[in-house]
């Protein structure tokens, strides 16, 4: 009888774990859609809000690494100048797996519409600081 009930105690704690690795996962899906938002008004602070606002954040892009929000910050602002260079941003999930309690893992396509769209694929490794999830590497092509 105690097996059975150590038994029931350890699958009730997986599905519970399950459940909050789920809930996770959609913060994450939701501060992403935050992001599309953001860039679909032009407003890039809003954008990077959720990008980890430290020297240590990464960017891999086609011109290689670049470390720091505020360089990440600023290549996008230059990158992309006016609401018609910005066009209309479409994310498309192909994976989320946590990782960890602090971690999780995205994979996507994204789609920049606008006179000559243009797309690709990224991967992004989200961290939980300070209570919030934050993108503390990013690589896009």
């Amino acid at each position: 009888m105690r097996q059975v009930i150590l038994l029931l105690l350890i699958l009730n704690s997986i599905a519970v774990f399950s459940q909050i690795k789920q809930d996770q996962v959609k913060v994450v899906m939701e501060n992403m859609r935050i992001q599309e938002l953001a860039w679909n008004n032009a407003d890039i602070a809003g954008f990077m809000k959720y990008y980890w606002k430290s020297d240590s954040l990464k960017f891999i892009g086609s011109k290689g690494i670049t470390y720091g929000w505020q360089k990440t910050y600023d290549n996008y602002v230059k990158g992309y100048p006016t609401k018609e260079a910005m066009g209309l941003l479409t994310f498309t999930i192909k994976e989320a797996t946590q990782l960890s309690v602090t971690s999780i893992y995205v994979i996507g396509q994204w789609e920049l519409k606008k006179d000559k769209p243009v797309g690709g694929y990224f991967t992004l490794l989200w961290k939980k600081i300070k209570g919030q999830w934050v993108i503390v590497a990013d690589h896009t092509s």
